[in-house]
């Protein structure tokens, strides 16, 4: 990505309620579709947004209330580049909660398959995080 350029970017903030998610994630696939993705890739990246805003919601603010911060940008060679930051708990464990099933969810009603998701549709995950002081996902998407 060091030798593209930079075409363009959006920054936004919004309370960690769950309705927010859906809001999220249609703002992103608006964002996106500017530079044309095929169907598949548009809903790869709604779902990894999807899934990296949920646990910002579920897990850093416990569904207790925050802000959940989200910028996007793409560059000349297609590629889209998404950030999603709380100044929730932060992640004791990142190597644990990467892990396929581990949550940190203790209702029953998470499935620990996040992280996993939001690898499987990107190119590049990268965690990010500080205990006491949140954690920043970035997910990288080269486009065809």
């Amino acid at each position: 990505m060091k030798d593209n350029i930079l075409i363009n970017e959006f920054k936004m903030q919004f309370p960690a309620i769950s309705i927010n998610e859906s809001y999220c994630r249609k703002v992103f696939s608006s964002f996106v579709s500017l530079i044309d993705p095929t169907v598949s890739e548009l809903a790869d990246i709604r779902t990894a947004v999807s899934e990296a805003v949920t646990n910002c919601i579920v897990h850093a603010y416990k569904e207790k209330g925050g802000t959940v911060y989200i910028s996007g940008k793409y560059y000349s060679d297609r590629t889209v580049k998404i950030t999603i930051k709380d100044k929730g708990c932060g992640i004791p464990d990142i190597k644990k909660a990467i892990e396929p099933l581990y949550t940190t969810d203790t209702s029953g009603e998470r499935g620990g398959m996040g992280f996993a998701i939001m690898q499987s549709f990107t190119d590049k995950l990268i965690i990010r995080s500080h205990l006491g002081k949140g954690t920043t996902i970035t997910m990288i998407k080269k486009l065809q």
